[in-house]
């Protein structure tokens, strides 16, 4: 990536309306066998289209052939029944009917490989690849088979680098783990979910990132958000860590939040992804907002490692607000680019 700030997504961006329910995460497809698979891959171009129309520099398949960050990928495993549900209270947030671990776990088959084969024969952009992390798997789950939080983040540490090095293999430039769950068990990130994340990287040689955000914009999270107070400090519990570890990029939310930017000093030498754009509001930023957070956290990280994203996913968004909102990413991003240009001395 040799152009200064790289604009990117966090994640999922909207769904076409002819294949699922738009707005909605867990929405059912309206296709089914030949048909699904054709629409998943005409959603691709779509997503991968509006990216670039947009200037968005590091591109993404908006997870458009699933129907969520973390349930499709246990779909495909062994030892997990999605017939046997019970409730349990996710991020300490919100109460969910999940699937049950009885086994074993493992994998049998690529889950995201064709598709990320797909995206990459479409384009010649750097491409990035969102899987589920091993702490927000197990935190999305009930287990009855290992009972210890640990010893299953390890076994879907395992099954994510088997997934993820055949990403690479693909021709994935980026990938990423998401761990919104990192934003809730500070201890147990210290004492082995960081060291979990970096088994699920081991061995790559793409770059890796973290995505740790504070959630979708839904009731749940943004309900949570107003318990939080004026200063949003949980970064702080566990950059020092992450800080140590192998894992390159930091994906972070800034825009419309109440994080101290300073908190991102705290990686200082990662690469990071600052969220300047929040995904919890219909309302488009203007290029000016975008530049504005990119501004405040150029005072933390250096201009060559700072790539600028969306705080989370937008796949609860409408498409028109979504393309809007990476309209103004990539047009607050050159207002920054242009700015330090000029600040360089001529030669």
């Amino acid at each position: 990536m040799t152009k200064l700030l790289p604009t990117s997504t966090a994640g999922s961006l909207p769904k076409p309306s002819w294949l699922c329910e738009p707005e909605k995460l867990w929405s059912d497809w309206k296709l089914e066998g030949d048909a699904l698979a054709e629409a998943k891959q005409d959603a691709l171009r779509i997503t991968l289209a509006e990216q670039q129309f947009a200037g968005i520099d590091i591109v993404s398949d908006g997870e458009q052939t699933r129907q969520h960050f973390v349930t499709t990928f246990i779909e495909s495993l062994r030892g997990v029944d999605f017939t046997k549900r019970e409730t349990v209270t996710i991020r300490k947030r919100y109460e969910a009917s999940v699937p049950t671990v009885v086994g074993a776990v493992a994998r049998t088959r690529p889950v995201f490989v064709d598709d990320a084969k797909f995206l990459r024969a479409q384009t010649k952009s750097p491409v990035k690849w969102a899987l589920p992390g091993p702490m927000t798997m197990i935190d999305t789950l009930y287990d009855a088979h290992y009972k210890s939080r640990e010893k299953l983040a390890w076994e879907f540490a395992k099954i994510l680098n088997e997934e993820a090095r055949e990403l690479e293999a693909a021709g994935v430039d980026i990938i990423q783990f998401d761990e919104p769950a990192f934003n809730v068990f500070f201890e147990d990130v210290n004492d082995w979910g960081v060291a979990a994340l970096e088994r699920a990287a081991e061995g790559l040689k793409c770059e890796t990132a973290v995505h740790i955000c504070y959630g979708y914009g839904i009731k749940a999270n943004t309900d949570w958000k107003k318990t939080l107070g004026n200063e949003w400090r949980q970064y702080e519990q566990t950059f020092p860590t992450i800080q140590k570890s192998s894992i390159g990029m930091v994906s972070l939310e800034c825009h419309n939040s109440h994080v101290p930017l300073d908190l991102i000093g705290l990686i200082r030498g990662k690469k990071v992804m600052v969220g300047a754009i929040d995904v919890a509001s219909n309302t488009v930023e203007t290029p000016e907002e975008v530049a504005a957070t990119l501004r405040k956290a150029l005072q933390f990280v250096d201009a060559d490692k700072l790539y600028p994203c969306t705080n989370c996913g937008m796949a609860p968004l409408s498409r028109e607000v979504a393309r809007g909102k990476l309209n103004a990413l990539s047009a607050g991003a050159e207002i920054i680019r242009k700015e330090l240009s000029a600040q360089r001395p001529a030669a």
